[in-house]
């Protein structure tokens, strides 16, 4: 990884492609613009997230910030639940988080690769159930699990 100056302020660029299976990610919004670029994977049941660490994803030691941590889970576990829904052809809206948890294992640290390993864990009729291991490296930085509801299109 190489760092420039963009309007005074460093910036990262990506000297090295992230892991095998990982493309630029297909979901943009204004929340997470921000983060880009974003990578991800997508599976039979799993939509797993990557980045590599940039300073807009760390607080100001520059570890990753926790809420950067939940704010990914949160994304690849709702979209992995929606996987399932669209496997089982079940048409929603979306998804609304009901309950969210996280448990902080560990740190990674600017220019490291983070990525999500997310398992549904059970698509009830109204809600879907998640949990979700972090990773830098080999190391398991965190770990979540959500429940979502699920938006009926009627």
């Amino acid at each position: 990884m190489s760092i420039g100056k963009i309007r005074g302020q460093a910036a990262y660029i990506m000297t090295t492609m992230p892991p095998g299976g990982f493309n630029p990610h297909f979901r943009q919004s204004k929340f997470t613009d921000p983060w880009e670029p974003l990578y991800s994977k997508i599976a039979d049941e799993q939509v797993s997230i990557g980045v590599i660490l940039r300073d807009v994803h760390c607080n100001s030691r520059g570890f990753v910030h926790g809420s950067f941590i939940t704010s990914i889970a949160d994304n690849a576990m709702g979209l992995s639940c929606i996987t399932v829904l669209r496997s089982q052809d079940r048409d929603s809206q979306g998804l609304i988080t009901v309950s969210l948890s996280t448990d902080y294992l560990g740190g990674a640290k600017i220019g490291e690769w983070l990525q999500t390993d997310t398992s549904v864990l059970k698509v009830g009729g109204s809600l879907c159930f998640a949990s979700c291991i972090i990773s830098s490296g080999n190391e398991i930085i965190a770990r979540a699990s959500a429940s979502f509801k699920i938006v009926s299109p009627h």
